[in-house]
């Protein structure tokens, strides 16, 4: 399916069809059988959060990253 299936999208002004968009994504978003996570997905989100659970003082600050960025520039 594309946009000129529907042609009355194209008339759409462009904060319409953000809400039509945002409208779609969570009618997906419900349905969660219709799209199951991958197992190596999971795996990598369980690895994630023990080792965040193992090195959590490691983390920075929001102010550290933005300070880390304006480093850099």
């Amino acid at each position: 399916m594309c946009l000129n299936d529907i042609p009355s999208i194209a008339l759409l002004s462009t904060p319409e069809k953000i809400l039509l968009v945002e409208d779609l994504w969570d009618s997906i978003v419900s349905d969660e059988t219709s799209m199951p996570v991958p197992q190596s997905h999971t795996e990598e989100l369980d690895a994630r959060l023990k080792r965040h659970a193992s090195h959590s003082g490691d983390l920075l600050s929001l102010e550290g990253l933005q300070s880390r960025i304006e480093n850099r520039k």
